[in-house]
Parts: structure tokens; C-alpha cells; sequence
């Protein structure tokens, strides 16, 4: 389990096509120290095992399922990207609860500067804005962030459904999202608990 706490921005050495999928090749320094091959980091909020380590490198396949359902595909050498080790049991739970599987990909649509602060606003597949509420939660490329406004859209009409969040300076510096600009594809991750409601109301129907 992962809270959306971003602990080191890494960057891609390599990307490779494989078998499976994909190989990524990762510098991240701070996330290699006590990492072992089998561990989990989660990539963008992509939660991935690391399958070698080296150095100041760690490798992870990313499978034919992960590329279609996250935007792991579009990083390239030297593309900077997120990175979580897994909470530890005894550790302080920060952000809220993430497992590092990607419900949809969105788009920035907008990105706007208040203050120091910036507002950045996305679209996201119709499908996950039943999940999405008004200071609710959301994951953004592994970043834990809470809602500001939500556009339920309307999939018959074409109308889009998005969401903005406020970016604090903090977050600016220490996450990619700091240099997103609009048209970049970003994983995101619903509320758990949303879509574990969901289905109790249903199994109550």
C-alpha cells in the first residue's frame, strides 16, 4: 500500500521494448538505498517490482496491461517520474490510500498560476467521475491530491468530465507535476473507499 507521498523524483535511463512489454531502466538514488529485487515502487503511481538493482538503478518491466491502462508508455530517457516505496507498517500514514492501480489516464486541459500556488485542471474518462467529489482525494501520476472542483461531464453530449486540483510549492518542487503542462496524459487513481461503495450499495440492490 502505497498514501500518494512522493519520496524521490527519479529519472528514466533507458526504455526498452521486451516480451512483455516494456523495460525501464530508473536513477533514483534515494529510493535505491534498501531496495532488493522483488520490492514494490510505485512509478507514476504505477505500483511495479523492481527486477534488478544496481547502483544507483533499479529496473522494472512493465507489462502489455499496464501500458494500455497508464501513461508508463509515453516516458522516454530522461523523462523525470514519480516515485513511492511502499508505507511501513509501523510508518506515519500521510496522503490517504493508495494501492498503485491506475483506474484511467487523463489529460491536463489547464494550468494556471495563483500566487505561488498553481491550479491545474484535468480531464478524465466519464466513467471515474461518479468516484471523484469536491475536497475529496485523488491520485495524479503519484501524487496524493484533494479536489478542488469536479465537472461531471456528460458522455451522450460530449461534454467533458474534469477535476482541478491546487498544487502547493511544495508539491510543484518535489513532484513532476511542477512541469506538466497541458496536453500531458496523467495516471490517475481514484478513492478507494469510493469504489468499495459502490459496490456495497449494489450487492444491496
Amino acid at each position: 500500500m502505497f498514501t500518494g507521498i512522493v519520496t524521490e523524483v527519479g529519472a528514466v535511463q533507458s526504455s526498452e521494448t521486451s516480451s512483455s512489454g516494456r523495460r525501464l531502466v530508473i536513477e533514483a538514488p534515494a529510493t535505491v538505498a534498501g531496495l532488493d529485487v522483488g520490492d514494490s515502487v510505485a512509478v507514476n503511481g504505477v505500483c511495479l517490482t523492481a527486477t534488478a538493482v544496481a547502483g544507483t538503478k533499479f529496473s522494472v518491466d512493465v507489462i502489455h496491461e499496464s501500458l494500455e491502462r497508464s501513461a508508463l508508455g509515453d516516458l522516454a530517457p530522461d523523462s523525470p517520474v514519480d516515485l513511492e516505496r511502499p508505507m511501513a507498517a509501523d510508518g506515519r500514514f500521510d496522503g490517504h490510500i493508495v494501492q498503485g492501480h491506475i483506474d484511467g489516464v487523463g489529460t491536463i486541459a489547464s494550468v494556471s498560476d495563483e500566487g505561488e500556488s498553481r491550479r491545474m485542471s484535468i480531464v478524465m474518462p466519464h466513467q471515474l467521475a461518479s468516484y471523484v467529489v469536491e475536497k475529496g482525494s485523488i491520485t495524479v501520476d503519484g501524487v496524493s491530491l484533494t479536489v478542488t472542483a469536479v465537472t461531471s461531464g456528460n458522455a451522450t453530449t460530449g461534454e467533458e468530465a474534469a477535476f482541478d486540483v491546487a498544487l502547493i510549492p511544495h508539491t510543484l518542487s518535489a513532484t513532476v507535476l511542477g512541469i506538466r503542462e497541458p496536453g500531458h496524459r496523467v495516471n490517475l487513481e481514484v478513492d478507494i473507499i469510493a469504489k468499495y461503495v459502490e459496490r456495497m450499495l449494489e450487492a444491496r440492490q
